[in-house]
């Protein structure tokens, strides 16, 4: 085993135990990782062509506005002078000005939708190791149904779930089982010991007793205390949740799940009624008008139970402005016109 300091990134779908890997590995001495502002995510699609100081604007606008604060203050003149020329540089100037606030070797980064961006960020960073963590999607989906992030209908969540394994498996064909490593969300759970050793064996960190009990620290704490959707960061680990779409998930929507899903199911190992695949496609209306129906519950919920849920509306509205603002005036007039 060799140690290396590169930056460890969870990758694959939200929902799938990411944020359990992501304090896991955070119980480590050696690694930071804390909650993502989904920088990547948000702000890849805006056309800045090199400019760090406008790229570190806006990822500084993001992280003021995350709706998992985090307990260091970044500096932002410090990131614009250490930052590469690209928003991953950027990104990564933030997330090591985080990591030397925390005293650690390396730092991590959970946000799964950089699932999306392997190859930018081993362009950059080439000693960069990826965790594809994967979850049942019918357990995917049943969590998404409850959670205040990601899509409420499960056909919607199960689409992503299907195009962002895909994207997983063609990296780990693409870079090899020395860059990116599968771990199946109920291996972790059912056999901690194991999998979290053979987690840092691939990262190449000894492994350390303090990240099987990763629920008594206080970024622990902290996560489940923020939202209703966080509340289980700050349970033991548990296999308590493998199947629970068994009670969350409706027959129709499991097999709407599976019609979409069977394809990348199957080589990861999960199981599908093989009737599920002459499953109609819900039309587009329903899918809309169900998943609102559900949004709003869940919203509505929220308002009650977070501790985060205005600093999500902000996030959002800050999302709005800045992709906005980044539209060309064609795309704007043409905008207004429908209105």
């Amino acid at each position: 085993m060799t140690t290396q300091d590169g930056p460890i990134l969870i990758i694959g779908t939200e929902r799938s135990g990411s944020n359990l890997l992501r304090l896991v590995l955070d119980a480590h001495s050696r690694i930071a990782v804390p909650h993502p502002p989904h920088f990547m995510r948000y702000l890849s699609g805006i056309p800045y062509d090199g400019d760090v100081d406008a790229m570190t604007d806006d990822a500084m606008r993001l992280l003021r506005h995350h709706i998992h604060p985090w307990p260091h203050e970044i500096d932002r003149a410090a990131v614009a002078g250490a930052a590469r020329p690209s928003l991953f540089g950027v990104v990564s100037a933030i997330y090591d000005q985080y990591r030397v606030a925390e005293g650690a070797a390396r730092w991590g980064c959970k946000s799964t939708f950089m699932v999306e961006h392997v190859d930018n960020v081993l362009a950059e960073l080439p000693d960069a190791r990826f965790l594809w963590l994967v979850r049942d999607p019918r357990d995917v989906a049943a969590s998404a149904k409850r959670a205040v992030f990601g899509y409420c209908h499960p056909y919607r969540m199960a689409r992503r779930w299907t195009a962002e394994q895909e994207l997983a498996r063609a990296a780990l064909d693409r870079w090899g089982p020395e860059v990116v490593r599968l771990v199946r969300y109920e291996d972790l759970v059912s056999a901690p010991d194991r999998e979290i050793r053979a987690i840092c064996d691939f990262i190449g960190e000894a492994a350390e007793p303090a990240m099987l009990a990763h629920h008594l620290s206080g970024n622990a704490r902290v996560t489940a205390s923020l939202s209703a959707s966080w509340r289980t960061a700050g349970d033991p680990i548990t296999a308590a949740r493998i199947g629970s779409h068994r009670e969350g998930l409706s027959d129709r929507e499991r097999r709407q799940v599976e019609s979409v899903a069977a394809r990348v199911m199957e080589p990861l190992g999960y199981p599908f009624d093989a009737a599920s695949l002459d499953e109609p496609v819900p039309g587009p209306l329903g899918v809309a008008l169900r998943g609102f129906a559900v949004r709003l519950a869940v919203e509505a919920r929220s308002l009650g139970t977070d501790r985060n849920h205005f600093r999500r509306w902000r996030r959002d509205a800050t999302v709005r402005r800045l992709r906005r603002r980044a539209m060309p005036v064609s795309a704007l007039v043409q905008a207004g016109e429908s209105r």
